[in-house]
């Protein structure tokens, strides 16, 4: 009974979720069109730096770089967080996190809940233009030659989400110590930008730079499932990939609870 009472609770709050995306869908569809000419500019970059040639990059001939960014297109779509850290530190700056405090439920939780429910909305929003997207570019298409690497690659996949979510979440936490939060996230984001492979394929970062970076988190966020989908991943170095990659999620989500855990104390103690 009580299982049956807590996931009632949370799929109410799952709902809402989805209402409150519903809400901004047209908001959504014009993002997702609009973020379809950063593709178009890549592709004509990684053009003219092949050539026309048939040679190679990394192990990538240009097919597969198109395709690789095409990949990255549909993983930013069905993972990326919108907004959520805006909101959540926008709660606990205008005081709204009081009534939150008061409703017998978890605050990650409840976000979680919040996040899958608009990513999902806002997966099916935008599905048709990324789908006439890769209709497009058709021709450079390579799916898996295996099976098991799409049951992978799902699992890479919700590892990616987890670790995006809950650093954005933290990155809200910090709305407990200053009152505006955005120079940080831009920072932090444009780092994210660089070094999770949606500028480039970090394939292409040699010797120690590159096992240093494959250390980090922003690798996990966006490279690593796409490359788990590409096979450009395979053996060993996969399974390995995937444990740091789940070793990643559970420091988020560890310092995502101490933040909490911090700040409300902070929050109680002005009298909020």
């Amino acid at each position: 009974m009580q299982f049956h009472q807590i996931f009632g609770k949370y799929r109410a709050i799952f709902s809402i979720g989805l209402q409150n995306t519903f809400v901004y869908r047209w908001n959504f569809l014009l993002r997702s069109l609009f973020a379809l000419v950063p593709l178009f500019g890549t592709v004509f970059v990684w053009r003219a730096i092949y050539g026309g040639t048939s040679g190679t990059i990394a192990g990538y001939d240009f097919g597969q770089m198109v395709f690789y960014f095409l990949v990255i297109l549909l993983v930013d779509n069905l993972i990326t967080p919108t907004e959520d850290e805006w909101q959540i530190a926008a709660e606990i700056r205008e005081g709204q996190l009081s009534s939150f405090l008061l409703k017998p439920f978890d605050f990650l939780a409840y976000r979680s809940c919040i996040f899958v429910g608009s990513r999902l909305l806002y997966t099916m929003v935008t599905l048709l233009p990324v789908l006439a997207v890769f209709w497009w570019y058709r021709q450079y298409l390579e799916w898996p030659s295996h099976a098991s690497t799409w049951g992978l690659f799902a699992i890479s996949l919700v590892m990616a989400g987890a670790i995006q979510f809950l650093i954005a979440y933290a990155l809200a936490m910090l709305a407990f110590w200053i009152l505006e939060i955005s120079t940080v996230v831009f920072i932090l984001y444009s780092f994210e930008y660089f070094l999770s492979g949606k500028l480039f394929p970090l394939d292409t970062v040699p010797g120690v730079a590159g096992t240093i970076l494959r250390l980090l988190p922003f690798p996990y966020e966006v490279y690593f499932p796409v490359a788990v989908l590409m096979e450009k991943i395979q053996g060993p170095r996969l399974w390995h990939g995937l444990i740091i990659q789940a070793t990643w999620v559970l420091l988020c989500f560890l310092l995502a609870r101490g933040l909490w855990r911090s700040g409300v104390r902070r929050y109680e103690a002005v009298g909020i």
